[in-house]
């Protein structure tokens, strides 16, 4: 599954901890996806949720990306770091 990421952000408070959200493209898909990440344990322990970014799309697809990113540890840690830059550029 090939992913474009489109847009990203992250940030940290003592009361939530990090909380970021990647806007991203799927190739094939018509619809871009929203996941909202999210930890107050620290940097390695997150908690995520998938959204259609924009428009409901099909409910299909966005469960087999759901799937894909939780059977594919590269593919969320990539998700993970683009958020993380940009905590790190404010």
């Amino acid at each position: 599954m090939k992913i474009n990421i489109i847009k990203t952000n992250m940030s940290f408070s003592k009361e939530t901890g990090y909380v970021g959200h990647v806007e991203f493209g799927v190739e094939g898909h018509k619809q871009p996806y929203e996941i909202t990440l999210q930890s107050d344990k620290g940097k390695n322990d997150w908690n995520y949720a998938l959204n259609f970014s924009q428009t409901p799309g099909s409910e299909e697809e966005i469960q087999k990306v759901d799937e894909y990113i939780e059977e594919d540890d590269d593919l969320f840690d990539e998700l993970v770091e683009a958020a993380m830059k940009t905590i790190e550029q404010q």
